[in-house]
């Protein structure tokens, strides 16, 4: 059964029947030094609202409610590096990854760019941003190494490093994973782990969206012999559970695809969510450059917000005598 946290069905009609209307203007922006939250809101049906003002939002900055000086509600430019698992047990799923991530490009708007990444064996991220779908298709994968590892977090942590240090981007990463991270396979490679993915996602305000898939690999797999090795085998094809931690974490979203289920669909589904978020704003309670626990709530019942969960506060310069 597809997931997306705090959403519910991912089985969504793309094109219309989302039971919400066109966004309204910006109703209302302050000035100042925000810190920027990006929210996605969702019914019990997992359907986009995408209507509501600022008064239905509440913002808590460690617990304490803040008022609203930014609201925005059409759609901001994205830059997006959308990284793909392409380790041994990816064989089987190349064709459906590509066929996917072109879904996935052909609906990125005006002023949306993209960068594509791949980790296996190696991690390679294309060199620039762009929103030219040939440009962007040529550097999918075109193939899998039949013994490659699974370098999850550290693909992650080097996608982050690839958005490099211009301020006011919306910096999103997606990524497509059918495994558990494999952790380095030489002493040159630098451990990365889920908590610091999460951290420095945090500081440099990225939210990361993920796809679990379940494995298919072109090899078959041996028969399993008893009950352990059956529980192994099936243990074995389910992607990492830190990725769902990590997307909640970040205010993104998890989604877990089973055979039969449109990869496709997955994909599109994060190009609406992402075209169809509020970006909210306050000033922050203290300017000490620490992180602090952020929590984003709506009045309507039935409702789900989802935005990230912590935030680093600017840090308030002193003057030199």
């Amino acid at each position: 059964m597809t997931r997306l946290l705090a959403c519910g069905s991912l089985a969504v009609c793309l094109v219309g029947g989302l039971g919400a209307s066109a966004p309204q203007p910006p109703v209302f922006r302050g000035v100042g030094d925000a810190v920027r939250v990006f929210v996605t809101v969702t019914d019990r049906d997992g359907r986009l609202v995408t209507t509501l003002t600022r008064d239905d939002f509440e913002v808590r900055d460690d617990g304490k409610p803040q008022p609203i000086t930014l609201f925005d509600n059409t759609p901001q430019p994205i830059r997006l590096i959308v990284m793909l698992d392409v380790s041994g047990s990816m064989g089987g799923n190349l064709p459906l990854l590509r066929a996917a991530a072109e879904q996935l490009f052909t609906r990125l708007q005006a002023g949306d760019l993209a960068r594509v990444g791949a980790f296996g064996r190696e991690i390679v991220i294309s060199p620039s941003f762009t929103r030219d779908p040939g440009e962007l298709r040529a550097a999918l994968p075109e193939s899998v190494a039949g013994n490659a590892p699974t370098p999850l977090w550290r693909a992650i942590d080097e996608a982050l490093d690839a958005f490099g240090n211009e301020s006011g981007e919306r910096r999103v990463i997606l990524v497509l994973s059918d495994g558990k991270d494999s952790g380095p396979i030489s002493f040159r490679q630098r451990f990365v782990s889920q908590a610091e993915v999460i951290d420095r996602a945090r500081d440099r305000d990225v939210m990361v969206y993920a796809i679990g898939l379940r494995s298919r690999s072109a090899r078959p797999a041996p028969p399993p012999i008893g009950p352990g090795d059956l529980q192994a085998m099936l243990a074995a094809d389910l992607p990492d559970p830190g990725l769902a931690r990590v997307a909640q974490n970040t205010g993104g979203g998890y989604t877990e695809i089973r055979f039969g289920q449109d990869l496709g669909a997955a994909f599109a589904r994060v190009a609406e969510e992402l075209h169809g978020q509020y970006l909210i704003g306050f000033a922050p309670l203290h300017r000490d450059g620490k992180a602090h626990k952020l929590d984003v709530r709506v009045a309507q019942r039935g409702l789900a917000p989802r935005a990230r969960k912590s935030y680093v506060a600017p840090k308030e310069e002193k003057e030199e005598r």
